[in-house]
């Protein structure tokens, strides 16, 4: 892995630096543009560091909409999500709101700020779920995993209520992140929406439960769940989406009063 690289504003206009923040095509308009709302949002640095490489250099997170980096602002330490020139939408107000939403039942990294083409957001370091399963080990692995895995569905159940589907928790291995404290958050609202049926905790127990490879590295840590028994109680849950419906699923998790 490369050393992080720090950038400060005015070096963004080279181009190396330029074809990230106007991904993937570079243009000297666009990026004046995008560097005068970096102003405006307080962006002092950009510090190119991650686990994704976009151009030989590091970043946060890569995906359809955005690509995501690390901000040094007057406020500190702030992941910066930045629009793709080809992305499928004209802002991030959408994922903005989505976001906002979110946070107003305890649930992803706080907003902070949005313009046309960035999202200003609490930083959260830590490691994607399925990596942090994998490298548990020793005492006490199994009450961790069991608490990690009570919160994501709390939280899951908690979008579920309030109505948002975040869309991308059936296939999750970079949705989900575990910090230091073992404080489960989930992030990328880019897909979310009011305007379907929400699946938050039958996606997420989909994913961690029943079919994917992160499941498998579950089973083998934290023991086999009764897969009959948890479709059943998903489908009982899907059906009529109640506390105790919810809490059902809980106990044939293994994570009821954890």
């Amino acid at each position: 892995m490369q050393p992080s690289k720090l950038v400060f504003l005015d070096q963004l206009r080279e181009e190396q630096y330029g074809r990230i923040m106007c991904y993937p095509r570079y243009d000297l308009r666009e990026l004046k543009r995008r560097i005068g709302e970096l102003k405006k949002l307080g962006v002092k640095a950009v510090e190119f560091v991650g686990g994704k490489n976009v151009f030989n250099a590091q970043v946060l997170g890569k995906g359809c909409v955005g690509i995501v980096v690390v901000a040094l602002t007057d406020r500190g330490k702030l992941a910066l999500k930045v629009r793709r020139v080809d992305a499928n939408r004209a802002g991030m107000q959408h994922e903005a709101e989505m976001l906002k939403k979110a946070n107003a039942v305890g649930v992803g990294p706080r907003l902070l700020d949005t313009t046309e083409n960035f999202l200003l957001m609490e930083f959260v370091e830590g490691t994607l779920l399925p990596q942090w399963v994998e490298m548990l080990k020793g005492k006490g692995t199994l009450s961790r995993i069991r608490r990690v895995l009570q919160e994501v569905l709390e939280q899951c159940w908690r979008l579920d209520e309030s109505g948002l589907d975040h869309g991308e928790l059936s296939r999750a291995p970079k949705h989900v992140i575990v910090d230091s404290e073992d404080s489960p958050w989930l992030v990328d609202f880019e897909t979310a929406s009011f305007h379907r049926r929400v699946s938050n905790v039958t996606s997420i127990c989909q994913y961690l439960f029943i079919g994917s490879q992160t499941a498998k590295t579950i089973k083998r840590k934290f023991g086999k769940i009764n897969r009959e028994k948890l479709i059943k109680a998903l489908r009982t849950y899907k059906q009529q989406r109640t506390r105790e419906n919810f809490e059902k699923v809980l106990r044939v998790c293994g994570l009821h009063n954890v």
